[in-house]
């Protein structure tokens, strides 16, 4: 696993990763939330994304809610999320944990332990995003995907400045730069789904779990 020093920070800006709103973020997401947060065009790019990666088996949704967006469910579906509530109802899970990434970025499970881990509409919000990506290289077995996907919509005051300054093209390369930071990962890909008229886009990032060097 990579170094998880602060060094690994000091080239970003200074604030790049302070929020508007810097509360806790369980106060934030205490009511349950049983809306989407993207459109259908936008859902059906991610399950595409999914599908295309192969994505399936035992499988991570981090910072996930009451609906994952798989075409095909995975064999075992863990969400991981703020909300126990919209947890609870998601009807694809198998299994649910609450946890606030942004105070506790250790995950709550084994080495190598799932086959392939999501992060949905949400990576804008970590304020610490390499130990979490670290922990995902960790609970991930040898060559499994973590997809990150994200679009242009959020929760202003709590989205970090540094998203909110950038462009979409920018935000792609933020979260190839979490992966580069971090890991192991391999060189991490992306795709983007740029629908007709006014509907949502839908970016990707994702790399594979790669073995450390020796």
């Amino acid at each position: 696993m990579t170094d998880a020093g602060a060094d690994r920070y000091d080239s970003f800006p200074d604030g790049f990763f302070s929020r508007i709103d810097d509360s806790p973020d369980p106060q934030f997401y205490r009511d349950p939330r049983l809306v989407t947060h993207i459109d259908d065009g936008a859902i059906a790019a991610v399950g595409e994304v999914y599908r295309q990666l192969g994505i399936g088996g035992r499988t991570l949704d981090l910072m996930g809610s009451w609906v994952s967006h798989f075409r095909t469910d995975p064999d075992a579906l863990v969400v991981a999320g703020m909300n126990a509530d919209e947890l609870a109802a998601n009807p694809a899970a198998r299994g649910r944990v609450v946890v606030d990434l942004n105070r506790h970025q250790a995950l709550p499970f084994a080495d190598r332990s799932f086959d392939a881990a999501t992060c949905c509409v949400s990576v804008d919000y970590l304020t610490r995003p390499l130990e979490v990506f670290d922990e995902v290289a960790r609970v991930l077995r040898a060559g499994a995907p973590f997809c990150v996907t994200f679009s242009n919509r959020c929760f202003p005051t709590k989205v970090i400045r540094g998203w909110a300054g950038t462009d979409d093209r920018a935000h792609v390369g933020i979260v190839s730069e979490y992966f580069a930071r971090s890991g192991p990962w391999s060189e991490p890909q992306a795709s983007v789904s740029s629908p007709p008229g006014r509907g949502d886009p839908l970016y990707a990032v994702w790399a594979q779990r790669t073995e450390p060097q020796p």
